[in-house]
């Protein structure tokens, strides 16, 4: 390991995400060879130990990645101070620190991605890197063609205006089924943007995070991505794809 940033060392061992490991450091749970360290432009040597409250950290020889099924009413955290139920229930036992890649909301399922690749998962929520999200929604009501073109030329959100491509599944004067893709990750984006032209969401879930798709994966189930789809992960991000990935994608 080189010299590195505390936040970036934080989240190469999986604490958190990057953003999240600047709160970590200034809530004075972040120990460097004993010292509390409360600057997140801290360098960290690579003969150091780090604590997080008092635990070791490391980073891993080799990353973990592990897709989810994210049922509604469980919340997008590995902790949750209400006690409400969190995505860290769902995993299989020995996994070790693995951290969600961005935020599904309370109300919303579908696919997430959680990693201690924190270089991965950074690039993968940064704004920078626009990775589409796809989500499969019913909405009340009929879309009409106007609302259509509206939703795919930008409706204004908060001063700022968001668009998205739109695939209609099914249509009736109750409800629309629709299939909508983002590049953003604003908060309740999807949900937002059906508001602004008065066609609340029902249901909400998320069917592919950039190149992982949900496929058959059944509510609250994991699986591991496959080879192909760290490469197409990594290359998406725009990192290096390893020659391991690209020894198993040849066989």
């Amino acid at each position: 390991m080189s010299t590195m940033r505390l936040p970036k060392f934080l989240a190469h061992a999986g604490a958190a995400s990057r953003r999240n490991c600047e709160d970590l450091i200034a809530q004075g749970r972040v120990a460097i060879d004993g010292r509390i360290i409360r600057e997140p432009g801290t360098q960290v040597a690579p003969d150091q130990r780090v604590t997080l409250d008092g635990r070791l950290l490391r980073i891993p020889s080799e990353h973990r990645y592990l897709v989810l099924h994210k049922p509604v009413s469980v919340m997008t955290t590995m902790h949750d101070p209400e006690g409400r139920r969190t995505v860290a229930s769902l995993l299989p036992e020995k996994m070790g620190r693995i951290v969600p890649v961005g935020r599904l909301d309370y109300d919303t399922a579908g696919v997430l991605l959680l990693t201690d690749d924190g270089d991965l998962a950074h690039r993968l929520t940064h704004p920078r890197f626009g990775v589409e999200k796809t989500y499969r929604v019913v909405v009340r009501g009929r879309l009409a063609p106007a609302e259509i073109r509206a939703l795919l030329e930008g409706v204004v959100i908060d001063g700022r205006s968001s668009s998205a491509k739109i695939r209609i599944v099914a249509s009736s004067r109750e409800t629309s089924e629709v299939e909508v893709s983002v590049h953003e990750g604003r908060n309740r984006l999807v949900r937002r943007m059906f508001d602004a032209i008065a066609h609340p969401v029902l249901t909400l879930t998320r069917v592919r995070f950039g190149p992982l798709s949900l496929g058959a994966l059944p509510v609250g189930g994991t699986r591991e991505p496959t080879p192909r789809e760290l490469s197409a992960l990594r290359a998406v991000a725009r990192l290096q794809t390893t020659p391991s990935d690209r020894e198993e994608e040849e066989e």
